[in-house]
């Protein structure tokens, strides 16, 4: 099992390295080709979520991005450090009165995850949220 960990100010302009350093992790790991699109949109949508999250709460940790190569999975975990009560409240703030995400955009943003993502697992609890991702791999042709 082989994971990379990736660790991130949350400043949007860093979503996209996530996405590719994902991207040629999961190709490496042996997710079909055609998936690596869904997977790179998947993880930009985590990442930017976390990235809105940490924003709205004013709050300098960093975003958590785990990347695991298993035998016949590679699954993508990203954490945030927003815990569950707050996140409540910052989903009640309306889009723009403090720079919080709103409910539609939250809930859009797990929905674009859940559409392109089969196995997927979003928590939360007093140490922040999570979203767990995972898709299939190819095993290595034998020669």
């Amino acid at each position: 099992m082989a994971t990379v960990e990736l660790r991130f100010s949350a400043l949007p302009e860093h979503v996209r390295t996530a996405r590719l350093v994902a991207a040629a992790v999961a190709r490496r790991a042996g997710v079909d080709d055609a998936v690596l699109d869904e997977v790179r949109l998947a993880v930009g949508e985590a990442c930017s979520r976390a990235v809105g999250l940490h924003t709205g709460q004013g709050l300098d940790t960093p975003v958590r991005v785990s990347l695991t190569e298993d035998e016949k999975v590679f699954r993508i975990e990203v954490g945030d450090d927003v815990p569950q009560g707050a996140r409540g409240a910052a989903r009640t703030s309306p889009e723009g009165a403090d720079g919080v995400e709103g409910d539609d955009e939250v809930d859009m943003g797990l929905a674009v995850i859940s559409g392109l993502v089969d196995d997927v697992e979003v928590t939360a609890d007093e140490r922040g949220g999570l979203i767990r991702m995972s898709w299939p791999t190819n095993p290595e042709p034998l020669d």
